[in-house]
């Protein structure tokens, strides 16, 4: 059975792409726009990754992941921040609050995202 990966972003196109990388290496991409989308999502078909992104209309990324680890159901499933914020402050907070990794958007491709996930299911 794949890995399942839920990517939260608000972004369409990326969304998309990161979507059919995802499918296309092999793993089961759920896709959602917004946090109460990732949230049902999340509920419903227990993904073994997230890839988050911290704007997001509604509850922003931070949010999202405090409430994901302050879940004794949830808190073990690793969450990469995937963010175009990328000041120092951001990336601690983010890693303070529990994230695997922090990756800024500008900084990979595609193939680097995908590669990233597959280093954490190993």
């Amino acid at each position: 059975m794949s890995k399942r990966i839920l990517v939260i972003e608000d972004e369409p196109a990326l969304l998309r792409a990161i979507g059919e990388a995802l499918t296309m290496d092999g793993f089961q991409a759920m896709t959602a726009v917004d946090a109460e989308q990732g949230m049902a999502l999340l509920r419903d078909a227990r993904p073994n990754l997230i890839l988050l992104d911290l704007i997001l209309p509604g509850k922003n990324g931070f949010e999202v992941l405090k409430e994901l680890k302050a879940s004794p159901e949830y808190s073990k499933i690793p969450v990469i921040i995937l963010s175009n914020l990328g000041d120092e402050e951001e990336i601690q907070q983010g890693l303070k609050l529990g994230a695997a990794n922090f990756l800024i958007k500008a900084d990979y491709d595609l193939a680097g995202i995908v590669g990233i996930v597959k280093k954490y299911l190993k």
